[in-house]
């Protein structure tokens, strides 16, 4: 089984190509928190969790999933592979450390751990900006070479196998900034929507992993354009699929994302 999350597609295209390369079962984190995130296993399938990094940390959503996990095989859990696959836009600090203790307390030992250097999709500090197109061809084609030896390794379920970039201060980075940065930068509080640019395709709600955007009118009137609205319940991830994808630059998150760029895995091909 392979657990994955993914906003802007990145780690989608990731999960996909080793679930395409491994033969194994693929499961979008949030469709399954939407169940009872219990898994009964009769051979020794391995585990795999992909997800991108959120602040040097793993997402939210992907440690409420695993705290709800629930595993029953006729072998004990540590017998089965288990390896994890993140994409980051440069280090990933001590985040497989972090998701190792969530495991751990699951019975379930993380015997790999892979990253991949992906283009930059965070946009809303001072310093943090969409790569050049260079830049991202660049990192997409090292990533595809990098995949393709994580996905030898991952089908030979070799163990202690570590190929990430944890950067210069990952303790620091971790458990300084991306632990302010998840208590207190994810939420959806800060979106907006430029109403005169929005042409209310609803792209945002169809990309939205969590389903936190609906399109909603403004008034009753039945001619009402619908635009989209956030639904403020600390589902949102802070993924930015929402910003991302809109196709006329209409979402906003605050104001320092007004004048910044937009990424998705495979733009450029549309």
């Amino acid at each position: 089984m392979i657990f994955y999350f993914s906003g802007t597609g990145n780690t989608r295209w990731a999960a996909e190509q080793v679930a395409a390369a491994t033969g194994d079962r693929l499961l979008f984190i949030p469709e399954e928190l939407k169940g009872d995130c219990h898994y009964n296993l009769t051979s020794r399938e391995p585990f795999g969790f992909c997800f991108p990094v959120h602040g040097w940390q793993p997402p939210h959503i992907v440690r409420q999933f695993i705290r709800r996990l629930q595993i029953t095989s006729p072998f004990a859990l540590k017998a089965h592979y288990c390896y994890a696959l993140v994409t980051c836009g440069d280090s990933i600090g001590r985040t497989m450390e972090i998701l190792s203790k969530e495991l751990h307390r699951k019975g379930l030992a993380l015997n790999s751990t892979f990253s991949l250097t992906m283009p930059e999709s965070y946009v809303c500090l001072p310093f943090m900006y969409t790569d050049t197109p260079q830049r991202e061809r660049e990192k997409l084609q090292q990533a595809e070479e990098d995949l393709q030896q994580y996905k030898e390794l991952i089908i030979d379920h070799k163990r202690d196998e570590h190929h990430t970039r944890r950067g210069l201060t990952p303790w620091t980075f971790s458990h300084v900034f991306g632990a302010y940065f998840n208590a207190r930068m994810i939420s959806d509080s800060k979106f907006t929507v430029d109403a005169d640019r929005c042409i209310h395709c609803g792209k945002c709600q169809q990309v939205c992993p969590t389903g936190d955007v609906t399109l909603e009118a403004e008034s009753t009137d039945a001619e009402a354009p619908r635009l989209p609205h956030w639904h403020h319940d600390d589902s949102c991830t802070n993924c930015l699929a929402c910003y991302h994808y809109c196709p006329q630059h209409a979402i906003n998150y605050g104001s320092i994302t007004r004048k910044r760029g937009q990424y998705y895995f495979g733009h450029s091909k549309k």
